[in-house]
């Protein structure tokens, strides 16, 4: 190490939308990335009006996501309907931060990030998963969980045992 001081960067709000149906690791190392780089995290569990509401509704996804976040200083959670560019705006974030996985998702990412970018002037900053945490996503972890899976290791706490609870719902229906 150099007795060079690190510069000091002042603190910076990034919304990071998402469905998050559910919130899984790969989503909670993004939101922790973004915290040591930014300061200031809004997530912003997004839905629309018009399509059924998932495996959970926005607010137990909020919920969820609260209560996973809760030791992290700087993160907030919200729900919004609408555009990601427009929560931002809402939020009152300096840039849009979306995780990566594999290359197919920086080509659908990068393409979003130029229309939202030009419609707006609001940037996207592109935020590499860890690697071990690259082949999770929620609709996986749905699929397990419906047919009894253990996901435990892919999600928070509270998260696996919301996903016990709804498969067991859903079965005595």
């Amino acid at each position: 190490m150099s007795d060079v001081p690190s510069p000091t960067v002042a603190a910076r709000r990034v919304l990071y939308p998402g469905s998050f149906d559910p919130l899984h690791l790969g989503h909670l190392d993004v939101i922790e990335q973004a915290c040591d780089l930014f300061g200031e995290v809004v997530v912003a569990v997004m839905y629309n009006f018009a399509k059924p509401a998932g495996m959970f509704d926005p607010d137990e996804r909020v919920e969820m996501i609260t209560a996973a976040t809760a030791e992290l200083v700087g993160v907030t959670v919200q729900k919004h309907a609408g555009l990601a560019v427009q929560a931002a705006g809402e939020a009152g974030a300096d840039f849009v931060v979306k995780g990566l996985r594999t290359p197919g998702d920086f080509e659908i990412e990068q393409q979003m990030a130029q229309m939202n970018h030009s419609v707006t002037g609001m940037r996207t900053v592109f935020v590499p998963c860890r690697p071990d945490l690259g082949f999770v996503s929620s609709r996986f972890v749905r699929e397990i969980a419906n047919y009894g899976g253990d996901v435990s290791h892919l999600v928070p706490p509270v998260v696996a045992d919301a996903l016990v609870r709804r498969v067991a719902e859903d079965e005595e229906d």
